[in-house]
């Protein structure tokens, strides 16, 4: 997935005002780090979740039947197989 910096940028805010107003933590450092650690989480998320997608496309064109990108069939199995390979990634 495409995110521009300004959109991870305002994000990262988000999530860092959400975490201040349920005190779900205590900020130790200095916002800028704690902002600068959300945009790394989501620029490590967002890389993997591209991976896995090329990791999942490969994977059904590989089928020796073609199957039709965003049909029903494509969508259930792309799902199937990027839950798959995020379980994989995860461990």
């Amino acid at each position: 997935m495409i995110l521009s910096d300004d959109k991870i940028n305002h994000i990262s805010h988000l999530i860092l005002e959400g975490i201040k107003k349920e005190r779900l933590a205590k900020l130790i450092d200095d916002e800028v780090i704690a902002l600068r650690e959300i945009k790394k989480i989501i620029f490590t998320e967002l890389k993997m979740d591209d991976e896995i997608d090329a990791i999942v496309r490969k994977k059904l064109e590989s089928y020796s039947r073609k199957i039709v990108e965003k049909s029903p069939e494509w969508d259930v199995l792309y799902q199937k197989f990027f839950k798959e390979e995020l379980k994989k990634k995860r461990r």
